[in-house]
């Protein structure tokens, strides 16, 4: 029986972990209306805690783990210790990592979408929807593509990692405190360098968040132009935004909301990507002629924005490395509750289109249809107003 005791408690903790998560499917409106309010303090409170160093914590106790995994294989040859008991305890360690995960975190998977915090209508939408909203970030690409600091040889020059993470709360503060949307009142704590960044470029890995510590950490090699997104992508994990389409829409209205140029850009630049993408799995000869006529109207800067970050991609990751990371990847996100997995990053696309459609296309055609007039009798309301019907 005292070899099956580390199996026996790896399986409690299996127990606890299954219960947490079948009771945050079940039960999901009431895990949404306090799960993330809770989840969401605790996370600054670790993030302040955590920012006391400057690398990332959960690197370090990775690291530990693994050699006192290895000193424990060691230790089971030379005291000849049982296997099957050894594997046991192992199994039961890990177990009481991820159910600490699902505790603090893992549950926000379950909860609400992000459209619904933002009162998003996510009605299907049409070829023409896709087409005007990937024209749209197109055109503020180029735009703010021109007024970009540039290298001699035209590449972008961004701040320093540094400099770009602690500005990167700005986009989250102006959304809560001036667009009112509580979602994002949560810890803007600068995000970390990810340690190990050439390994993690291999695997196409950006950034990770680990929230048994409260650190967001963003890889420092990723291409300038979509650092901005990516940092404000982390920190929005660390806001308890779980899903992966959904941090990705927090990122580009956090960015797109920054004062700096910089952060704007990134957000326009990777929505756009997401945009062309996506209508690039449309195979009707409608969306082919669509997709020549949004690409046609690409600026220079951007579209060699576009190829140096392609390129970058292209040339350091490993075929390998990155199907394993992929492959665990989505393990992760679904065995966590993310239905839809790796494929998550891309839906951001359908958020974009909703709200390209309800916050510039509806507004614009609206003013277009009636404009004001204040002259205009039936456009005012003269209710209570004595004479209001003379002349």
């Amino acid at each position: 029986m005292k070899y099956l005791r580390g199996y026996l408690t790896a399986g409690i903790f299996g127990a606890i972990t299954w219960v947490l998560m079948a009771y945050g499917q079940r039960f999901s409106t009431l895990v949404d209306m306090v799960y993330p309010y809770v989840t969401r303090n605790l996370q600054d409170i670790l993030a302040q805690w955590s920012s006391q160093v400057d690398f990332c914590l959960w690197q370090l106790l990775a690291v530990a783990l693994g050699v006192l995994l290895l000193c424990s294989v060691v230790l089971m040859i030379v005291l000849k210790w049982n296997v099957v008991q050894w594997l046991g305890w192992v199994l039961a360690v890990f177990s009481c990592i991820y159910t600490l995960h699902t505790a603090v975190s893992g549950l926000n998977f379950y909860a609400g979408p992000i459209s619904e915090d933002l009162r998003l209508d996510m009605s299907p939408y049409t070829l023409e929807e896709l087409t005007e909203a990937t024209e749209y970030y197109r055109n503020e690409a180029n735009a703010l593509a021109a007024a970009m600091p540039r290298k001699s040889d035209g590449t972008v020059s961004f701040r320093t990692f540094e400099e770009l993470a602690a500005m990167a709360g700005e986009g989250f503060e102006t959304l809560t405190y001036q667009k009112h949307y509580p979602i994002f009142a949560g810890s803007t704590v600068p995000v970390k360098k990810l340690g190990w960044s050439d390994m993690y470029v291999s695997m196409g890995i950006t950034g990770f968040s680990f929230a048994l510590t409260g650190e967001a950490a963003v890889n420092p090699q990723a291409p300038d132009v979509s650092l901005p997104f990516t940092m404000c992508h982390e920190m929005s994990h660390r806001m308890c935004i779980a899903n992966e389409r959904d941090a990705n829409f927090a990122a580009f209205l956090a960015a797109s909301n920054h004062s700096d140029p910089q952060f704007r850009y990134s957000a326009y630049f990777m929505a756009y990507r997401y945009c062309m993408a996506a209508l690039s799995t449309v195979t009707s000869q409608a969306a082919v002629d669509a997709r020549a006529r949004v690409d046609e109207g690409v600026s220079d800067y951007l579209r060699y924005d576009m190829a140096q970050y392609d390129a970058f991609y292209r040339t350091r990751k490993n075929a390998s490395a990155t199907k394993a990371g992929d492959a665990v990847n989505n393990a992760y996100l679904k065995t966590s509750g993310d239905a839809s997995g790796l494929a998550s990053y891309g839906e951001v696309c359908d958020l974009l289109v909703s709200w390209h459609v309800q916050q510039v296309l509806l507004p614009s055609l609206a003013e277009e249809e009636n404009p004001f007039d204040p002259l205009d009798k039936t456009q005012v309301d003269l209710t209570g107003i004595v004479h209001a019907g003379g002349n």
